[in-house]
C-alpha cells in the first residue's frame, strides 16, 4: 500500500497536468468562440440532409465557431423542439474570413464577411452580413470566384 502511495505522490504532478491539457481540448467544446443561427432565408449547406419528412422549415441549423485546439466550425441540426438530430464538424478552409475586393455598398465596415468551410468533402461559403448572430449560405458567383482565387 505505501508503495502505491508514493507512486501515486511522483505521477500525481503528470496526471494533473495531463488532466488540464484534456479539460482544455475538451472544454473547448463546451465553450464556442461564436455561435449563429441560419437565417430563415438563406438555403441550408448542401450537407445537410433533412430526416425524411421534415421540410427547412421544420428544423434549424446552428453553427459553433471554435479556435481551439484548431480553427473549426461545428454545425448542429435541430427540431423545432429543440433535439438535436445532427451534428457535423467542419474545416476552416483559409486562415481567417475574408471580403470582397469590391466590397458592395451598404453595408458596415468588415462586412460581409466570408469563411469557407469543408465538411465530408463539400465546401460551403458562410456570409455573415453584419453584426448579429445570424449566417447564411451564399452562391454569389464573385465570392466563389475570390475564394478560389485565393488559393485557401
Amino acid at each position: 500500500m505505501a508503495t502505491l502511495i508514493q507512486y501515486i505522490k511522483r505521477y500525481r504532478l503528470l496526471a494533473i497536468l495531463l488532466l488540464v491539457v484534456f479539460l482544455a481540448i475538451k472544454g473547448c467544446e463546451l465553450f464556442p468562440e461564436a455561435t449563429f443561427t441560419l437565417a430563415n432565408d438563406s438555403r441550408l449547406p448542401k450537407w445537410v440532409t433533412l430526416p425524411q419528412g421534415f421540410t427547412q422549415a421544420d428544423v434549424s441549423v446552428s453553427m459553433n465557431y471554435y479556435a481551439l485546439p484548431w480553427p473549426r466550425a461545428q454545425f448542429i441540426l435541430r427540431d423545432k423542439n429543440g433535439h438535436i438530430l445532427k451534428k457535423e464538424n467542419g474545416k476552416m478552409r483559409c486562415r481567417s474570413p475574408f471580403e470582397l475586393i469590391n466590397h458592395p455598398q451598404g453595408f458596415p465596415s468588415g462586412y460581409p464577411a466570408y469563411e469557407a468551410i469543408t465538411v465530408n468533402g463539400i465546401t460551403e461559403i458562410i456570409e455573415h452580413r453584419k453584426i448579429e448572430p445570424i449566417f447564411y449560405v451564399t452562391d454569389d458567383p464573385a465570392v466563389w470566384k475570390q475564394y478560389q482565387s485565393m488559393g485557401c
